[in-house]
Formats: structure tokens, C-alpha cells, sequence
């Protein structure tokens, strides 16, 4: 169960207008740190993001399912069900709850690693491709005005610079 706090940051987010990934996010943060701290492992990274995700989910952040195609079925359903019960506030078994902890406390630590986060990123980012860069590159863009704009082009050919020569 998320505590409050993550709870009340994520609301914040959401009163500062940020996306429901933004406010998602919070909950994957408590995640890895409850990890780190050790009152729970996980078996990857990727699963330790996925607890976050779904337990935002249920805490009601309006973060909508995977669509079809783009993950297993399993994974979607799983997505659905947790946004949907978030939707409606309906209450996590307590005995369910419980279990799922007793099942995590038996997994290792190494999955909020700094390594292993940033491969988790690393393999994510390479599957969206250059697609996603871009897109990430025009929202930047968008968001920053003349000035701004000027001064990371600027910063950029520095970088481009450096690492040519």
C-alpha cells in the first residue's frame, strides 16, 4: 500500500498540471526506494517499475492502460483492472495485500540498482527508437521559448563539437 505522502506528492503533481506518467512517477520512485531500503526486493527493475505503475494506478492516477498490441495481454488486462478499481476507489484485500509482500520480502535487492535501472531505461529507450527521441526533441522545443531555444542549439553544437573532435 503506497503511504500518504506518495499519495499527497502525486496529487501536487497533478495541481501543478504535470502528466499522469509525472504523477505515476512518484509511486515508482517509493517503489525503488522501499527496495533499496530493503522492506521488499522485486526480480528486475522492470518488475519494480510495474508495482509502481499499478499501484498508481489503484491510488487512482488517471494513467490509462497499455492499448492493444503494445504489451502482453496479461500485462494489459492486469493495467486495466488496476485503473479501473483506482476509477472506482474499490479497496486492496487486505490478504492479498499481504501476500504480495510475503512474496516480494523472498526476492533480491539488486533490482533498484543504479545498473539495473539504467539498463531498464537503456533496453526501453532503444525500443521506442528514434521516433521517441524526436518527438521528446519537438515537445522540448514547443515548450521552451526563443531564448531558450537559442541557447540549447547553442549547446548543442558545443556538444557536436566536442565529441567530433
Amino acid at each position: 500500500m503506497p503511504e500518504k505522502k506518495v499519495i499527497e506528492r502525486a496529487r501536487r503533481d497533478k495541481r501543478q498540471g504535470k502528466s499522469p506518467s509525472t504523477q505515476a512517477g512518484e509511486f515508482v520512485h517509493d517503489q525503488i526506494k522501499k527496495i533499496r531500503k530493503g522492506e521488499h526486493g522485486a526480480r528486475s527493475a522492470k518488475q519494480a517499475i510495474a508495482i509502481g505503475l499499478s499501484q498508481a494506478r489503484r491510488a487512482g492516477v488517471d494513467l490509462k492502460p497499455p492499448k492493444k498490441g503494445t504489451v502482453s495481454e496479461k500485462t494489459r488486462k492486469s493495467a486495466e483492472s488496476a485503473y479501473e478499481k483506482g476509477q472506482h476507489h474499490e479497496p486492496v484485500s487486505r490478504k492479498r495485500s499481504r501476500a504480495r509482500t510475503k512474496a516480494l520480502k523472498r526476492e533480491g535487492h539488486a533490482a533498484a540498482s543504479h545498473k539495473a535501472l539504467s539498463e531498464q531505461a537503456r533496453t526501453a529507450a532503444r525500443k521506442r527508437g528514434a521516433a521517441a527521441r524526436s518527438a521528446a526533441a519537438r515537445k522540448a522545443a514547443k515548450t521552451k521559448g526563443p531564448r531558450k531555444r537559442s541557447v540549447a542549439a547553442k549547446k548543442a553544437a558545443r556538444t557536436r563539437a566536442r565529441r567530433a573532435g
